[in-house]
């Protein structure tokens, strides 16, 4: 309260906003879920962990699956479609180079790992439709979707594989609505650096485009990670909006890194950037924008407007009663 009356918030008080829960199990919130054809073969083969070789078997099992008109919905297609793909190796070698029964082995044992980790709870039908999560309420304002993470954490490449589809989807399926005032809907990454680690160069580039084209389609993307060292150079300087909270040196590499991420902000004459970092309180923050003019503001230690929400979780009880009311009953479930 005191912090909204320094700010000049005088009417702050704690609002509701409509909120749908996701749920990659279907425990927590709705079943979220694309098909295997949806996924694409370089977001499988990322998420697979394949080799250059690999990556090749699924390339050509993507190419079948559309030459042939043989759907792949869920991991026992591909599986399937690999078997199909083994027993005709040697004529599919003469057309696409050779095609490696160990290669295939491989693929179909990182499958049967992914089916043990809940894969299967990711590749299906009905596959999540971008309309539902872009809506607004009564009022006109933004619903919230929130993509339940506790499991996923301890499945990074299965969380990374996800986001980084809808990602994708929303960048191909949005258009082009130039530079709207607000945008038709904001993304964010938390743990972004489950993104990036051993990612390919390839996915790396992808997200770069999407990064630097995806205002035009009127989406924002937030990666949300306490150090930006821990974010990729290419996709740092694609980001418009910067908000520094504390970051503690207490090592030779935290200095170096605290260092770097003072380099990323246009200086104030007014403060040292490096030492701001390092003593910002709670509720404050280092932040640079992006001016009308396309360049970025000069640094500035910034008090956070305190949020509307309720601070602090909700219990099972209400989160059952928010999903039986909401539009994805029994589309999903």
């Amino acid at each position: 309260m005191k912090r909204a009356g320094i700010i000049g918030f005088d009417d702050y008080t704690y609002d509701k906003f409509l909120v749908t829960f996701l749920d990659l199990f279907g425990e927590q919130g709705h079943p979220a879920r694309t098909t295997v054809a949806e996924m694409g073969p370089l977001l499988l083969s990322r998420h697979l962990e394949l080799s250059e070789a690999q990556e090749g078997i699924i390339n050509i099992a993507f190419r079948l699956s559309d030459e042939e008109g043989l759907p792949l919905l869920d991991l026992k297609d591909l599986q399937a479609l690999l078997v199909w793909v083994e027993e005709h190796a040697k004529d599919l070698s003469l057309r696409y180079g050779n095609v490696s029964n160990s290669s295939i082995d491989a693929i179909q044992r990182r499958l049967f790992v992914l089916e043990n980790q809940g894969g299967n709870s990711l590749y299906g039908e009905p596959a999540l439709e971008l309309s539902d999560v872009i809506r607004t309420d009564a009022g006109g304002r933004g619903v919230i979707n929130r993509l339940a993470a506790d499991q996923l954490m301890s499945s990074p490449g299965l969380y990374a594989t996800f986001l980084l589809w809808l990602l994708y989807e929303l960048f191909e399926e949005l258009p082009e609505v130039g530079n709207p005032d607000k945008p038709i809907l904001v993304f964010f990454f938390d743990e972004a650096h489950l993104l990036f680690e051993d990612a390919p160069k390839a996915l790396v580039n992808k997200v770069e485009q999407v990064a630097r084209l995806i205002r035009s389609k009127g989406m924002g993307v937030y990666f949300i990670k306490q150090n930006p060292a821990d974010v990729p150079d290419d996709i740092l300087c694609q980001l418009g909006n910067c908000f520094q909270h504390a970051l503690r040196a207490f090592t030779a590499k935290d200095r170096k890194k605290l260092r770097l991420a003072a380099k990323n902000y246009r200086e104030n004459p007014r403060f040292d950037t490096e030492e701001a970092i390092r003593e910002v309180g709670v509720g404050e923050a280092v932040t640079s924008m992006l001016q009308k003019t396309g360049v970025p503001e000069i640094v500035e230690c910034t008090l956070i407007r305190p949020p509307s929400s309720q601070l602090g979780p909700i219990i099972k009880l209400e989160r059952a009663d928010i999903m039986v009311v909401s539009p994805m009953v029994g589309k999903y479930d």
